[in-house]
């Protein structure tokens, strides 16, 4: 118990059934503050393509993104029913979101392949992300450009409720993939 409680979470706390975890808004706020401070671009078409209750659309929606939000489950925001892992429909823009931890390596595969030269995959997810020879043989095949590690936690909680859930042991960053990009990878701190 005392090992998964140093891993920022309840052992006896039962998943969320859709590993639905929403992100903070002000996890994005702060991170698009930094890209804009680094000179680093996001495409003005961004896809939320697991946009839960719209916790990071609504934030790049006004920052003036144009933004396609969608989730396999609806919970009252964007379109749902879309499972981004078999969609098809075109998309000329950046990714951006928070995906299901256990399905991210499927989103990174799925998410490049669905850029075109010089578009962005940015995904929010767990430093431990970084871990496994599974996870290493995907960033040799598809490397990363940046990786922004947050110096403060930030939150992430099962159903949104930021109210009850006012802190984390977990440490998250932003993974960012570039569509062509073939050198070292950069880390930044927010």
């Amino acid at each position: 118990m005392k090992s998964g409680l140093m891993l920022g979470i309840n052992p006896k706390a039962e998943r969320e059934k859709n590993d639905f975890y929403a992100t903070s808004p002000i996890a994005l706020i702060l991170f698009l503050n930094k890209l804009k401070e680094d000179n680093v671009n996001i495409n003005k078409k961004v896809w939320e393509c697991a946009c839960g209750m719209g916790h990071l659309s609504k934030v790049l929606e006004k920052e003036g993104y144009e933004v396609l939000s969608t989730d396999l489950i609806y919970r009252g925001f964007g379109e749902g029913n879309v499972n981004f892992l078999k969609e098809n429909r075109k998309f000329n823009g950046d990714i951006l979101t928070n995906p299901p931890f256990k399905l991210a390596e499927q989103f990174v595969e799925k998410g490049i392949k669905r850029l075109q030269r010089g578009n962005k995959l940015f995904l929010f997810l767990k430093i431990q992300f970084l871990e496994g020879q599974k996870r290493n043989k995907l960033f040799k095949k598809y490397p990363l450009k940046y990786v922004y590690c947050y110096s403060s936690r930030q939150l992430c909680c099962k159903d949104a409720d930021f109210e009850k859930y006012t802190s984390t042991t977990q440490f998250y960053a932003w993974y960012i993939w570039e569509r062509g990009y073939n050198a070292e990878t950069i880390l930044r701190w927010i």
